[in-house]
């Protein structure tokens, strides 16, 4: 490990933000394993088993349609206040699943959970620009997307543990919010601007820095949706293959999950030898191999190494599009460009559905995972391009 990986990881600020990070990961995905037994419990309200499921998704769409405010009140009202107010509504919606009596007041709770999301998101990625700088930048980059896998980890696997005893225990796990919260109290100052030494320098960014974020968040778009696939398919893909599903679903996410939260890691050191459309071409080349395993519809063994390399692929990509945003925002704009990493990453995950399911149903899991294979391929190569033309300009004479 490198002497800025050691130093960030004894940088409270540092750590402050990537415990803010590994609460984002939570939104969706805590609850799925109380999904049957909370249809169980509200087996006699009209329209459960759909309101259920909804419950998984609508975070996705209070951060989609609330991340713009965010990014305004973060870039006009400063990072710490917007970052404490997400945690505590991330707190207060998050655990008032175990309470509330009702199915609609249980959606309503988890809608306002998306909207913390969304401030957490915004204000964490904009204190990220205003902390560090480069190379420490690069790496917390790394160590974010490390901090959500193995926050998934943590805290998809003792869901699933609790539920087993009640659908609503899971809903408690939103309470370690608050250690979060004294951290970040503690420990993330409000950034002083100026252009001396004593405050934070302003950066102009690049001129047409908007166009470049939102050209980076469509990208990010597309490789969230592509990667949505996992979590929201791979159950069907396991029981359609005759295998057990539940197990094998679990063994998947988590490996994919252990494998990206690893190849994070060593991001920065990464990015600190290669450009980033090299690193890209890497990680999509990553996730195109994962998913060409996965389209042979193969052993089980074969399946979950497919998992593995999609992991590893979508967790060498996505710290890239953070860093890029944060280089071409100006400091003072940077919650608004955080603001549109965040929607995009959300909005991805939304509407990954809605594409993916007819497609599996027209061409099947294995045509289905092929396409994706093809396409992200060419997403390799066009990347593997722009990279070795600049390795040529680098050393034209």
């Amino acid at each position: 490990m490198t002497s800025n990986n050691q130093s960030l990881w004894r940088n409270p600020q540092a750590i402050a933000l990537l415990m803010a990070a590994s609460l984002t990961v939570m939104a969706n995905a805590t609850i799925s394993p109380a999904l049957a037994g909370l249809e169980r419990e509200f087996a006699e309200e009209p329209d459960a088993g759909f309101l259920v499921r909804l419950l998984v998704t609508a975070p996705s769409l209070g951060v989609m349609l609330t991340a713009p405010l965010a990014g305004w009140l973060t870039d006009r009202k400063g990072r710490r206040p917007v970052l404490l107010a997400g945690i505590w509504l991330f707190l207060l919606c998050g655990t008032a699943g175990y309470y509330l009596p009702d199915l609609p007041l249980m959606l309503i709770s988890r809608f306002g959970l998306g909207i913390a999301v969304g401030l957490i998101m915004t204000a964490q990625t904009a204190l990220i620009g205003d902390y560090f700088t480069g190379a420490s930048r690069q790496i917390l980059t790394g160590l974010q997307i490390s901090a959500r896998n193995f926050g998934g980890l943590v805290f998809i696997g003792t869901a699933g543990l609790v539920a087993t005893l009640s659908p609503r225990l899971p809903f408690l796990i939103y309470g370690l919010a608050v250690l979060c919260l004294y951290t970040v109290w503690r420990h993330a100052p409000e950034p002083r601007r100026s252009t001396g030494r004593a405050g934070l320098v302003e950066t102009p960014g690049h001129p047409a820095w908007l166009l470049l974020v939102i050209a980076v968040s469509a990208l990010q778009m597309l490789t969230n949706g592509l990667f949505f696939m996992m979590p929201t398919q791979l159950p069907f893909f396991f029981a359609s293959q005759g295998l057990n599903s539940a197990l094998m679903t679990g063994a998947g996410l988590g490996l994919l999950s252990l494998c990206g939260g690893i190849a994070a890691l060593f991001y920065g050191r990464l990015k600190s030898r290669l450009l980033h459309s090299a690193v890209f071409a890497l990680g999509y080349g990553a996730l195109a191999l994962g998913f060409t395993v996965l389209a042979q519809q193969g052993s089980a063994v074969l399946s979950l190494a497919g998992a593995m390399a999609v992991g590893i692929g979508y967790a060498t990509v996505s710290p890239g599009f953070v860093a890029i945003a944060l280089a071409l925002a100006p400091s003072g704009r940077r919650g608004t460009a955080g603001a549109i990493l965040t929607a995009s990453v959300f909005c991805g995950q939304f509407l990954s559905p809605f594409f993916t399911t007819p497609a599996i149903a027209r061409w099947g899991y294995g045509g289905t995972f092929g396409i994706a294979a093809a396409g992200i391929s060419l997403m390799a190569l066009a990347a593997l391009t722009v990279a070795l033309s600049a390795g040529r300009r680098r050393v034209a004479p």
